[in-house]
């Protein structure tokens, strides 16, 4: 996320920390590589020159030049001003109402039907909220099935009404049927065009006036770059919505949409989109973003993952079961299981201090744990709670079933037997490893 960005920045910040004397010459010479960075990035030239001119002036104003630390401070002013940039604070989405109606805009192919169903989960599994999908583009049978597809899939029924072609008609109908069988919310898809045009400005319009949404969210493609922010302001122009949702943010993105769109339309983003997943849905904070872009990880919001799959009466078995040597492969499973439902390890590294540096040239995808998944898989109930009882004839079967070499099977062993003394030796002094306190 933000890759060739944040290289850039941090060299450009890397520079001025490697300076034995800071003067107000070099302050300029970093802060022009770092305007740099940001154009390449397809922030339009006038944004960059506004930001790093702020970024100079604090620099200026803070003292720098003679700070102890002046490299440091210089990174922390980038900080706050990135941080500012994008929103300053996260802003939750509204969905107070009898149902509460959310309405969803963009461009066709941005991703508004698979974010619909996102964050109907989201609203489901966060705020404890029943949640009815509307399938509103009359116009592609593709995008209804799509929806319908979706909403099977997370267990939210989907209402259409075969042969309209009337969206506001569709879409009031289904809000009555909401009301009639106790939705909380309603979230309404909505047609896409693969540009703006009047037609499709006159019919969101439409769809806003009549239905009067709790919340308008805009969906954009971040990988549109410059074009995103473009739309973003037409769309605002016309229908004045709440908030902003960046999607594909996971793919080859230079991040200028996502660092200006929220100054450009002055509409806070809510929301971003990480992957294909329906749980790969995140509320957008600024402050954790402009770490991210910095460098400098974002370990609150993978503790944060972690807290939604932490159960602490697992947790408490998996503890006693270290202390009396009783911890075995299903236990070892069963916490592979709540790591992978945090969502891909590429994410979840770069949101470790320094990793993304770590991991830059290496592929990690989301099959890492299936040759481990595998191996287990092909032992037998016994052996998967009895690590001990591995003999070599068991191990030639185990490989073989698993479609994996002896070596490889081995090498897992000892890693496991590695990783079940550390966690033992960690929970002996009172806690599990890697296992934040849930917050009360």
């Amino acid at each position: 996320m933000f890759e060739s960005i944040s290289n850039k920045i941090e060299k450009a910040l890397h520079t001025l920390r490697g300076k034995g004397r800071i003067t107000d010459i070099n302050i300029a010479e970093t802060v022009k590589e770092v305007r740099k960075a940001l154009i390449d990035a397809d922030v339009s030239y006038p944004i960059a020159k506004e930001f790093t001119d702020k970024v100079k002036a604090e620099a200026m104003g803070r003292n720098v030049i003679q700070s102890i630390e002046p490299g440091q401070l210089m990174v922390k002013i980038v900080h706050e001003k990135l941080t500012e940039l994008m929103g300053s604070e996260a802003v939750d989405i509204n969905v107070k109402g009898s149902p509460a109606v959310v309405l969803i805009a963009g461009l066709q192919g941005s991703g508004k039907t698979t974010f619909s169903a996102k964050l109907a989960n989201y609203i489901r599994n966060k705020k404890n909220k029943t949640v009815m999908l509307v399938a509103g583009d009359v116009y592609r049978p593709a995008a209804i099935s799509q929806l319908q597809t979706l909403g099977q899939q997370i267990g939210v029924p989907v209402f259409t009404e075969e042969g309209n072609q009337n969206p506001v008609d569709i879409a009031q109908k289904a809000i009555k049927e909401a009301k009639l069988r106790g939705y909380n919310v309603v979230i309404v898809d909505t047609a896409g065009r693969l540009a703006v045009d009047e037609q499709m400005m006159d019919e969101i319009a439409s769809l806003k006036k009549n239905l009067n949404p709790q919340e308008t969210l805009f969906v954009v493609d971040s990988m549109t770059g410059q074009d995103a922010v473009n739309t973003a302001k037409a769309f605002n122009e016309r229908i004045d919505f709440d908030g902003v949702v960046l999607t594909k943010l996971d793919g080859d993105t230079r991040g200028g949409a996502a660092l200006t769109i929220r100054y450009t339309v002055q509409k806070p983003i809510k929301f971003i989109g990480i992957g294909e997943k329906m749980d790969a849905l995140d509320v957008f904070h600024p402050d954790r973003m402009a770490s991210r872009i910095l460098g400098m990880g974002d370990v609150v919001s993978l503790v944060e993952r972690a807290q939604e799959q932490y159960d602490e009466e697992e947790a408490r078995k998996i503890q006693k079961k270290l202390i009396h040597n009783e911890y075995n492969f299903e236990d070892f499973l069963s916490q592979v299981g709540q790591i992978k439902k945090m969502g891909s390890m590429k994410d979840l590294l770069g949101m470790i201090p320094g990793m993304d540096k770590v991991t830059k040239n290496v592929e990690i995808g989301d099959d890492a744990f299936k040759p481990i998944e595998a191996m287990i898989g092909s032992m037998t109930p016994y052996e998967r709670r009895n690590p001990g009882c591995l003999n070599g004839s068991r191990k030639q079967r185990i490989a073989a079933g698993s479609g994996r070499s002896i070596q490889e099977l081995n090498r897992f062993l000892k890693q496991f037997e590695e990783t079940r003394k550390m966690m033992k030796s960690v929970s002996t002094k009172g806690r599990m490893p890697l296992m934040p306190r849930r917050r009360r």
